[in-house]
């Protein structure tokens, strides 16, 4: 059974950093492409950074770039987001998803999705 499991959300203040994890399970990440999108309240889902499976080049939104990074441990079957400098504005339900090299930011293109992690960027 193909799942994907999201962790690391939680309650940060401004200028701090969290460090999220999406780990698989049924399958192997390095062959696709893992998106990480958020969603706030009121919001549609949004794609922030995604790396592909094929050469592993990572993409970001302009909101996050230079802030946040995507990484493929392959040892633990896991794609990281590690977000700093963390704003109010980042607050948000995070999903991560698993597609094809090519699925870019429409979430549509994207076949299994986790449940979510909160995070909220509050002081």
């Amino acid at each position: 059974q193909v799942q994907l499991v999201e962790s690391g959300g939680g309650l940060v203040q401004p200028g701090g950093s969290l460090t999220l994890s999406c780990a698989a399970s049924g399958f192997t990440l390095d062959y696709y492409a893992i998106g990480w999108f958020r969603q706030a309240p009121g919001k549609e889902r949004e794609g922030i950074s995604c790396i592909t499976g094929y050469d592993r080049r990572t993409y970001y939104v302009d909101s996050v770039k230079g802030r946040f990074t995507i990484t493929r441990d392959y040892a633990k079957n896991t794609v990281d987001l590690q977000m700093n400098a963390l704003e109010p504005a980042d607050t948000a339900v995070y999903f991560c998803a698993m597609g094809p090299d090519g699925a870019g930011w429409d979430p549509y293109k994207y076949n299994y999705w986790g449940q979510g992690t909160q995070v909220t960027v509050s002081s």
